[in-house]
């Protein structure tokens, strides 16, 4: 059975998994879906038709809007922001433009960063603080900045990794890794 805390609100018909717990002043809409043992931070919005996988962490003061999508283990820091319409007009309406948004299984957003929609993070990709994403983030793949560019790739584990030969071990926690053309991938020992 989820938390929820006496302020939330929760519309009739939103799913929310066993073991989720729903923080102050949060508003989860008729048709979200909340997965298993996620967390909502304080003052959190999700809005319908977003999905968030297991063991999601959704912190303090963030929008999730239609077309987001956080597949299981994701990180999103506070204040972090997700847009879903690539040019949004108070006077022109474009609800039926709305972009979908991946966040891939186990990445990380950082607090302030903002993920322009459309756009993919791949799986345990690591958006660092502030950052602005306007393209595509590829699989274990460090970003920092405005716009946001690669600086680095990162283990599952969250980990820098560095390469010698396009091989990479995690210093932490020994899972290796092959770098090819900007990919990572992971590999057996």
């Amino acid at each position: 059975m989820p938390f929820i805390h006496g302020t939330a609100v929760i519309d009739a018909g939103a799913k929310i998994g066993a073991g989720s717990s729903i923080w102050h002043y949060v508003h989860v809409c008729e048709r979200a879906l909340v997965g298993e043992d996620v967390v909502l931070g304080q003052n959190v919005f999700v809005a319908n038709d977003v999905v968030i996988g297991d063991g999601c962490r959704v912190q303090n003061n963030v929008s999730l809007y239609s077309g987001v999508i956080l597949e299981t283990g994701v990180f999103v820091g506070p204040s972090a922001v997700f847009t879903n319409v690539k040019r949004p007009r108070a006077r022109f309406p474009r609800k039926d433009q709305f972009a979908k948004t991946l966040i891939r299984e186990g990445a990380t957003i950082g607090a302030n960063a903002t993920i322009v929609c459309g756009r993919v993070v791949g799986l345990c990709a690591f958006i660092g603080a502030g950052a602005v994403v306007t393209k595509d983030v590829p699989d274990f793949a460090m970003v920092r900045g405005t716009p946001a560019q690669i600086c680095g790739y990162v283990c599952r584990c969250g980990e820098p990794l560095s390469f010698d030969a396009a091989r990479g071990k995690c210093n932490s926690c020994d899972r290796c890794y092959c770098l090819d053309a900007n990919k990572v991938t992971e590999v057996e020992t």
